[in-house]
């Protein structure tokens, strides 16, 4: 079937993953326009169940196949990492539209095999990465663009929380865990996004009984600028974010990745301070856009470009190597 609408008709999405992140997902699409969740997908049929009752979803497929022989046009990927590279290959090939939660593979070869999926197929994909959409995040770049401190030079990003549940996926490292795989891909994208290309990395961290990363700081050199960055699974860490140039600097308030207040502050002591709500939990906003270029007939979006997420891939593959940190099927001297 085509998988390509018409610009004026709706777009259908399938789920495959009923979980956290796909509720937050369904909240957030039911604020964007011309678009509607149709199938659902997961290995738990109960819950996938339970998730289609609550979100109003039209069928619940009982194998993966089910789901990607369903009438839609788009596949939200949203389980666990470890899972994500051949789950987005399966929905590439049946001809499906792909945007997946990050991070979008374990590891670089793994993302460059979907990426190379979507080209043969002639299918969109986008790594799911919220904050750039969110109308504050837009404001900001506005701002500084009419009043601007100067080239951002510096970024400090991160979050830690050591409020999550022993049972929580990011602490087994089958399931593609970790601060630095399951927190990291926010900060990394904040520091490529104002600093650009990464070049390279230094590394201080700690692992958990489990073998994955409970605490890291890693510090980068960018094109344009250097960043510290920190993930943690048991530490707790405000959230905020810091960008500095050399007229100014601006603070993006916590949590820095739902992005709805920032101050600027500016070397003459002046203060500008941005609010902007957000509705419908913020994943609106980026899988609008994601609609929007399948209407375009768009393959890649110019936001979360594939460079982008091969950035943010190599980065994290990079940190995590340095303390250690190595999944199933990789081994300690190649990344694979």
């Amino acid at each position: 079937m085509n998988a390509t609408p018409q610009p004026a008709s709706a777009i259908r999405w399938g789920i495959i993953g009923p979980g956290r992140a796909a509720a937050r997902f369904a909240q957030g699409l039911a604020g964007v326009p011309n678009a509607a969740l149709n199938s659902i997908w997961g290995r738990n049929p109960q819950r996938a169940t339970e998730f289609a009752q609550r979100f109003s979803v039209q069928r619940v497929a009982t194998t993966i196949d089910e789901l990607l022989a369903a009438p839609i046009d788009a596949v939200y990927v949203a389980t666990h990492p470890d899972t994500h590279a051949e789950l987005c290959i399966a929905s590439l090939n049946a001809g499906k539209h792909v945007l997946c939660e990050k991070p979008s593979a374990l590891n670089v070869p793994q993302l460059a095999t979907i990426l190379n999926a979507a080209r043969s197929q002639d299918r969109l994909f986008m790594e799911a990465m919220k904050p750039p959409f969110f109308p504050l995040y837009r404001k900001l770049r506005a701002h500084l663009a009419e009043d601007p401190i100067g080239p951002i030079g510096f970024v400090r990003a991160g979050h830690s929380d050591s409020t999550l549940p022993p049972d929580y996926p990011l602490h087994f490292r089958e399931l593609g865990g970790g601060g630095v795989l399951g927190i990291g891909p926010y900060p990394a994208f904040l520091a490529l996004d104002w600093l650009g290309d990464f070049k390279r990395i230094q590394v201080m961290g700690r692992l958990s009984a489990d073998a994955v990363d409970s605490f890291a700081i890693f510090q980068t050199e960018h094109q344009r600028g250097m960043a510290q960055l920190h993930t943690g699974l048991d530490l707790l860490s405000l959230g905020d974010a810091l960008l500095c140039a050399p007229r100014g600097y601006v603070r993006i308030h916590a949590n820095w990745w739902n992005p709805s207040r920032a101050t600027v502050r500016y070397l003459d002591g002046r203060e500008v301070i941005l609010d902007e709500p957000f509705t419908h939990g913020g994943f609106n906003y980026e899988t609008a856009h994601f609609c929007q270029l399948i209407r375009d007939g768009l393959r890649e979006s110019p936001e979360i470009t594939h460079a982008l997420s091969l950035g943010m891939a190599r980065l994290l593959q990079e940190a995590r190597s340095a303390i250690g940190v190595h999944f199933p099927g990789e081994s300690s001297g190649h990344r694979d």
